[in-house]
């Protein structure tokens, strides 16, 4: 896929070729994984899309959903059931029962990259399928992007060049399109255990997500 445009969630994508050989031997060692692209998970009519970085090893490219199954999940669903996005505080595994209410969740890239860091080829490359989900928004939705590279992701998806908005935790940006982009830093394990993003500072990003939903 070359970048720009919008596409639909390909679940068969091997269009980094990067990822994909990474993916053939993540299989190797793990036979029982996910180990392919990690299709967005959430309610088909949303005005809340929450964009994370890319599926962790033990993470969603284990159990094929997004932030299921490893630490930075913990406080986002926990938060998420706070304030009603989230049937309930945990996410286990796919099929758990889980639902989410107006809200969605995905990733800018939808495959796991080597050492979890994605090269910029590829997060051009993957970047239609976020400028679809974006595209599929309603106006006035909110987009809670998690951390740099999400924030990233969302101005390219929104043809914004990657200087026009600048990532702050808890910053409110209007899109040309109307939409809300809401900034957090990520609920990475890191970044909890380091208290640079606590609970409360992350609640209250999803307290202003769900004002500006009016709800």
């Amino acid at each position: 896929m070359t970048s720009g445009g919008t596409a639909p969630f390909d679940p068969a994508c091997r269009h980094c070729p990067r990822l994909a050989g990474f993916l053939d031997e993540v299989r190797v060692r793990h036979p029982g994984y996910h180990c392919g692209p990690v299709a967005p998970f959430g309610s088909a009519r949303h005005r809340l899309l929450v964009v994370g970085l890319a599926p962790g090893l033990h993470g969603a490219n284990r159990t094929g959903r997004p932030f299921t199954g490893d630490h930075a999940g913990i406080l986002l669903y926990r938060t998420l059931h706070a304030h009603g996005f989230a049937s309930r505080p945990e996410s286990m595994a796919a099929g758990d029962g889980l639902r989410l209410r107006d809200c969605r969740i995905t990733n800018a890239v939808k495959c796991l990259p080597p050492g979890n860091k994605p090269l910029p080829a590829t997060m051009h490359r993957c970047n239609p399928y976020l400028a679809g989900e974006l595209a599929a928004l309603p106006k006035g939705a909110v987009i809670v992007a998690l951390g740099t590279v999400a924030h990233a992701a969302v101005l390219r998806a929104s043809g914004l060049p990657a200087a026009a908005l600048r990532f702050a935790h808890g910053a409110e940006h209007r899109l040309p399109s109307g939409q809300v982009l809401l900034d957090s830093y990520h609920c990475s394990r890191y970044n909890t255990n380091t208290r640079r993003l606590t609970p409360s500072m992350f609640n209250r990003v999803f307290a202003r997500a769900r004002h500006l939903l009016g709800d």
